[in-house]
């Protein structure tokens, strides 16, 4: 038995996918309360949790420290108590932006409410049979259309230019560099690693530009491309460097050039 939390999100129904004929116990925002009455934690061999709160413009602290903080913590108690392996998503986002060294520097709500669970992961680690996290760069692929705003670069870029011909991009976009990684090689590498226990960085560490990845979906979709200012309100504030420290050797990651088939 598996207990997989978010699955009806966008990575949680890849995890969902990929356990097809695995009797998987489905663990969701609106049934999470009733969870913590379930009583068969020896028959569980894994425990994934996807699940949280992500949305970053988010300012509602009461919702992000019990469903991101608290239920977490509680998932690793059961993990601690009954000796099951857990792998957990954490984020990229606790890095922050302008950040080339990876240090921990969480930019808004849902950024800090995992710096509290990857710290407190980190004073129990030695308590689990196996606990990984996953900070996850910027996932994108099939299925995450339902996330509009905050869907991937790749997926808004699609959607624009299926929707109008013409893609608008920031001038600029040449220096907006983002490690983005395929969810099917993050489904493949979360379920099939055979690390120790730690909380790593899932990304290719290969970022692209948005001028690249621009260009490739108006290739794929015949459209064209418009630049128009970028917003004063972003200066200072707009991600411009992600990139995973590179922890998974020769993984053959998937490009976004080859994801899309251009």
């Amino acid at each position: 038995m598996i207990i997989l939390t978010g699955s009806e999100g966008f990575i949680g129904k890849k995890f969902l996918e990929k356990l097809s004929g695995k009797k998987v116990i489905e663990v969701e925002k609106r049934n999470s309360w009733h969870f913590r009455t379930f009583n068969q934690w020896q028959e569980v061999e894994l425990i994934l949790h996807q699940g949280a709160i992500s949305d970053t413009t988010c300012t509602n602290l009461k919702a992000f420290n019990h469903f991101n903080v608290e239920f977490t913590e509680w998932l690793c108690e059961q993990a601690i108590r009954y000796q099951i392996p857990i792998k957990y998503a954490s984020s990229a986002s606790v890095y922050g932006h302008l950040n080339k060294e990876n240090l921990i520097n969480p930019l808004n709500y849902y950024a800090i409410s995992k710096v509290i669970s990857d710290y407190w992961v980190q004073d129990h680690m030695d308590e689990f049979k196996l606990i990984q996290g996953f900070r996850y760069f910027n996932v994108y692929g099939d299925g995450e259309e339902h996330k509009e705003d905050q869907a991937s670069p790749v997926s808004k870029f699609t959607k624009q230019i299926k929707d109008t011909g013409a893609l608008k991009l920031f001038e600029g976009s040449d220096k907006f560099l983002r490690d983005f990684v395929c969810v099917d090689d993050v489904v493949d590498i979360v379920l099939n690693n055979d690390k120790p226990s730690g909380i790593y960085d899932l990304g290719t560490s290969n970022p692209t530009s948005f001028q690249e990845v621009g260009e490739l979906v108006a290739k794929k979709y015949n459209g064209t491309i418009e630049y128009i200012p970028f917003p004063k309100h972003l200066e200072g504030k707009y991600q411009e460097y992600t990139r995973a420290k590179k922890e998974w050797g020769d993984y053959k990651f998937t490009t976004v050039k080859e994801y899309l088939q251009v």
